[in-house]
């Protein structure tokens, strides 16, 4: 099942070291499968606020997304961003193909009370 890093960024300056992070973190995930589906983007809010940046990086699975976020290479690269860009980050795995979701809405309306 394939796995996603998504990072909600927040609005920065540039500065050297972040533009560092910039080139080098593509070497830091294609060892493990991952290639950039989201970068440097513009998005468009549709319901509530999302300030800042979207990247999302994607992976053969969730061991890949842990293996990059664990390497060396990668920890080694990210206080580059760390120390001038907040954000938040999370590992999350995807649906299998052909996902339907009515399975999960059918467990949703078991724990439903009932009247």
């Amino acid at each position: 099942m394939p796995a996603y890093a998504i990072a909600h960024l927040q609005e920065a300056a540039p500065t050297p070291e972040a533009v560092e992070y910039i080139e080098r973190i593509t070497a830091t995930f294609e060892p493990h499968g991952g290639r950039f589906l989201v970068h440097a983007a513009q998005h468009e809010v549709r319901e509530g606020s999302w300030p800042g940046h979207v990247v999302v990086i994607g992976f053969p699975g969730v061991d890949e997304a842990r293996a990059w976020w664990d390497s060396p290479a990668y920890q080694e690269n990210a206080p580059l961003r760390s120390r001038h860009i907040e954000g938040d980050i999370i590992l999350v795995e995807g649906v299998p193909e052909g996902y339907d979701p009515t399975a999960t809405a059918k467990a949703m309306r078991e724990t439903l009370p009932t009247e």
